[in-house]
């Protein structure tokens, strides 16, 4: 029995009634004990602190042999926050411009045993779109030009097969292409092409000769941890902004770093995902089949994780008349949206103060957004950068922030083709009243929320709909 202990008569005599038997299996000790923390009496503990994106932290006592997705799940459960499967603990080195997302299944405390004393580094608890975002949609991580398979294979292989063979032990498909790499103990950089086998990475040194005497051996994956450079060319004088590196397990420090950087965002975030497949096969596509699964094997409380609700369970309705019907046609359903919306608005022309007193919209338009999560005051465009970045490149991970450039416009930023894209809000007046608008004044919102939820229902000049926004979370 987990729970008998020595010098508690009630639990070692059973023939002596408990008179408080909910205190014993209580729900909230199963979330901690049961399913999160198991035996965590028998096991030592450990205190770890986790950061949040203003830099605020929490410490957690933790056992010893915990998870990188058990830490999270933990954060989620203590700030009541909605588990989308997205939640990601990161380790980043502050002050080589240096981070990674810690795989779900990686045991903290082995990852700071690799921390040597001269680097900052911490852990963030943050949220990564892009974590098992190659499942669902390969087709944007491996372009064709990047990827070729065995002789034996057939080379009309389907995506979905290509990730089959990652996660098999006996084949593998090979990446190829140029990068840039950081010659050992010199400031300068070399293009070479390089070769990705499961045996490890390969650059030739004959031009493309893919034959084994021109192959040098570059870097293996197991002793070693792959991080992404949040920095740009700023701290490591790389030739592009889109470099990565593989610092070895237990190293001296930055200087065995391996760096290497590529020509643009596709190809980086094609080497990495193909590393990433290879070094942990068959765990990450686990990892992504049960998002969350205690070491008991069961979700705290015996329970599903919550999930925010899925459109699919929505019913459009209709309660003008005298009987409310269900609209059935989509096109119908979606203009019955928009003028509730529009209706709303009409309503909502008060709003509440922090007093709780009506105010005025035309009063307040201009600074309502600041309370949304989705809003960033004053930060620079390299810093909305690295935010999406970090949150994983999407399409529709965005944020809205304060132009640099003009004081009085807005700019939003938004993930599309593993590229991100800054668009202008300019605000206008018409007949004494403003507005804010993307498509110069062809669609009009009288404030940025209006924007938002409208780009969020629908493109419009946008290459895609808003989706997950950028937020930073407070623990």
């Amino acid at each position: 029995n987990r729970r008998k202990k020595k010098g508690d008569s009630i639990l070692e005599n059973p023939s002596i009634p408990n008179p408080f038997p909910e205190l014993c299996c209580s729900p909230f000790a199963s979330v901690l004990s049961a399913s999160l923390l198991p035996k965590a009496t028998s096991r030592k503990k450990q205190v770890i602190k986790v950061y949040s994106e203003d830099d605020t932290s929490r410490a957690l006592e933790v056992p010893s042999d915990i998870t990188a997705r058990d830490v999270c799940q933990l954060l989620i459960l203590k700030n009541h926050y909605v588990d989308d499967h997205s939640w990601t603990l990161f380790e980043q080195l502050t002050h080589t411009g240096l981070g990674r997302p810690i795989e779900d299944h990686e045991l903290v405390m082995e990852v700071q045993s690799n921390w040597v004393m001269e680097e900052e580094t911490k852990l963030y608890f943050r949220k990564n779109y892009a974590k098992y975002e190659f499942f669902k949609n390969p087709l944007s991580f491996f372009p064709d030009h990047m990827i070729s398979f065995p002789s034996e294979t057939n080379a009309a292989l389907s995506h979905s097969g290509i990730l089959q063979m990652f996660l098999s032990s006996s084949t593998y498909p090979e990446i190829h292409g140029y990068l840039h790499a950081k010659e050992q103990g010199k400031k300068s950089w070399k293009k070479l092409y390089f070769l990705l086998r499961r045996s490890g990475l390969y650059f030739s040194t004959k031009g493309t000769s893919k034959e084994p005497r021109h192959l040098q051996f570059f870097c293996e994956f197991s002793n070693s941890d792959m991080y992404m450079s949040l920095t740009g060319k700023k701290i490591s004088g790389a030739p592009t902004n889109y470099g990565f590196c593989f610092k070895p397990n237990k190293s001296g420090g930055t200087r065995d770093l391996k760096q290497l950087c590529a020509d643009d965002e596709q190809s980086r975030t094609c080497w990495m995902t193909a590393i990433r497949l290879l070094k942990y096969g068959m765990q990450l596509y686990q990892n992504y089949m049960q998002p969350y699964q205690g070491r008991s094997g069961c979700s705290p409380l015996n329970i599903t994780p919550m999930r925010s609700i899925s459109e699919n369970s929505l019913v459009a309705m209709d309660f003008s008349g005298h009987r409310s019907r269900i609209i059935e046609n989509p096109t119908e359903a979606l203009s019955v949206a928009v003028e509730e919306g529009l209706a709303w608005r009409r309503r909502g022309c008060l709003r509440l103060n922090s007093h709780g007193s009506p105010i005025a919209m035309s009063n307040m338009g201009m600074s309502i957004h600041r309370s949304q999560s989705w809003f960033h005051h004053k930060i620079s465009r390299e810093e909305a950068q690295r935010l999406i970045l970090q949150h994983g490149l999407v399409d529709g991970v965005f944020l809205v922030r304060d132009s640099q450039s003009n004081p009085k416009t807005f700019v939003l930023s938004l993930s599309h083709g593993l590229k991100i894209k800054h668009f202008q809000i300019v605000p206008l007046e018409d007949d004494g009243k403003l507005f804010y608008t993307l498509d110069d004044g062809h669609t009009r919102f009288t404030d940025l929320i209006q924007l938002v939820e409208f780009y969020q229902l629908n493109k419009g000049v946008l290459p895609c709909k808003l989706k997950h926004y950028c937020a930073r979370i407070a623990l």
